[in-house]
């Protein structure tokens, strides 16, 4: 079923498409594209639970892809997540934008105290928190890393990657404790919702 907004999701992301291709994206770009998905997510009729269903009562996460392009880029998803969610500090290796249409998702943001891209040793730092609630936005660069945790009530959030979750194979998400990293895989299935097309 063709999304009833979806004409409006599209012209967000035409936006979001024209920012990425001006220049490499850093950090001022991010800020342009945090406001076309903050937009976006300003509109909790087009993410309603009508559309796009919480997760079952035994689950603690459902994912919606809501868009990407054919070569997997430019990739939207909608997060619905019940408390009890925690997401291990991970990067994603490609640029990403949270934006909450409802709800409160907690970030953890570290820095990794040496280089290195592959798995193995690693010790982090953390660097600060910042709270995603609606009207606020996290946006992070492709080796920002973040730790996720859902503590109250149920959260629906976007999330726009450069590109599809299923093609990041170099993720790494860290283990505190053992102070190691290694590959990061997709937990949860990502359903696709055929909505913006």
């Amino acid at each position: 079923m063709k999304h009833p907004h979806a004409d409006s999701i599209k012209s967000h992301i035409d936006k979001i498409r024209v920012i990425a291709s001006q220049a490499e994206i850093n950090r001022t770009s991010l800020e342009a594209i945090e406001h076309e998905v903050l937009e976006m997510a300003a509109q909790k009729h087009w993410w309603a639970e009508s559309l796009f269903p919480s997760p079952a009562s035994d689950e603690l996460q459902a994912r919606y892809l809501i868009q990407e392009d054919q070569d997997q880029s430019f990739a939207l998803y909608l997060n619905v997540m019940r408390p009890g969610k925690k997401i291990p500090p991970h990067n994603h290796t490609t640029w990403a934008c949270i934006a909450a249409v409802e709800g409160v998702e907690r970030n953890v943001l570290y820095e990794r105290l040496q280089a290195g891209t592959e798995p193995g040793p690693a010790q982090l730092r953390e660097i600060g928190q910042k709270s995603v609630s609606p009207g606020k936005a996290l946006a992070l660069m492709p080796d920002d890393i973040h730790a996720v945790y859902i503590e109250d009530g149920m959260i629906r959030h976007l999330h726009m990657y450069g590109r599809a979750l299923e093609t990041l194979s170099e993720r790494l998400v860290y283990d505190l404790d053992a102070q190691r990293c290694q590959r990061m895989q997709i937990a949860v299935q990502t359903k696709r919702a055929n909505t913006a097309s």
